[in-house]
Order: structure tokens, then C-alpha cells, then sequence
């Protein structure tokens, strides 16, 4: 599978270990950056990440913060993703049955590489489980193509 990483500088240390973890289970790696632990935004990283997500680049992309919230709430922006924050490797599982998410999201500063680990396996290794969901995914595009979050006045 092909899977591109980004981050901002909080999510670098861990973002270049899974990197190399995801390349150990056998997946193609795009690296996205942040390259250095030098102060960053995490929206430059986010978009990077969906866009090659979208344009096929890659199959599935994990993009991490300090917390993670800044760089999903980015990352969820973006029409065609779905980009789910996790902290539990079952939640990461249902991300993938349930909600289909192409994206991953982790807080580099909550989680620590052995949970990180495990969470990332399980979102690599689950798949999305259709069915009744499938009604639900249909509905999540149907708002997505309203533009309901275009017509929020800008502060």
C-alpha cells in the first residue's frame, strides 16, 4: 500500500519513526515533511497529504500535531477526505470499517510509538465494511456537497 506522512514540527520525531515502521510492514512511504523539528504549520502538511491522498499518490495518508486536532480539522476540509483522529488502536480500526476514513490522524505529544504502533497497524490492516454504512457515507457526501462549511462567514 501506498501511504504519505506529514506533520508539523511537534509530529516530527514520531511521524519519521511510523514512516520507517510503515516501510517495515512493507507499505511505500511518501514523506511529506516537516523535514526538521523547526516550527511549522500543520495546514501546509494536512493539504499536502489529502491532495496526495486525492490525486492517488497515495492510498491512504497519516498526518500528525501535537494533539492531532489542528491537522485533522485541516485535513477534514478538504472535499473526499475523511480524516479521523484516534487514540485507540479499535478506534482506528472502526475508523476504517465504519466511516471509511482515508486518513489517519495522531497526537504526537498523547500517544506514545508503541500505541502509536498499534494504532496505525490496525487502520493499515482493517477495511471499509459497506453494508449499512454505506447509507451513512452517502449522507456525510451529501453534506460535503451542500458546502454547508463554504458558507461560514469568515471571522
Amino acid at each position: 500500500m501506498k501511504l504519505a506522512f506529514g506533520a508539523d514540527h511537534a509530529g516530527f520525531e514520531l511521524k519519521n519513526h511510523l514512516a520507517a515502521f510503515a516501510r517495515d510492514l512493507g507499505h511505500d512511504v511518501l514523506d511529506l515533511g516537516t523535514h526538521s523539528p523547526d516550527s511549522v504549520d500543520y495546514p501546509d502538511f494536512a493539504e499536502a497529504v489529502a491532495q496526495a491522498v486525492l490525486d492517488g499518490r497515495a492510498d491512504l495518508g497519516i498526518v500528525l500535531c501535537s494533539n492531532g486536532v489542528g491537522i485533522s480539522i485541516t485535513a477534514n476540509k478538504v472535499p473526499g477526505i475523511r480524516c479521523a483522529l484516534c487514540h485507540t488502536s479499535w478506534g482506528a480500526a472502526r475508523a476504517r470499517q465504519h466511516v471509511d476514513a482515508n486518513m489517519l490522524a495522531l497526537g504526537a505529544w498523547e500517544i506514545g510509538r508503541g500505541v502509536a504502533e498499534d494504532i496505525l497497524r490496525a487502520f493499515l490492516t482493517n477495511r471499509f465494511e459497506g453494508g449499512r454504512h454505506e447509507r451513512r457515507i452517502a449522507k456525510l457526501h451529501a453534506v460535503e456537497q451542500r458546502g454547508i462549511a463554504a458558507k461560514v462567514v469568515q471571522p
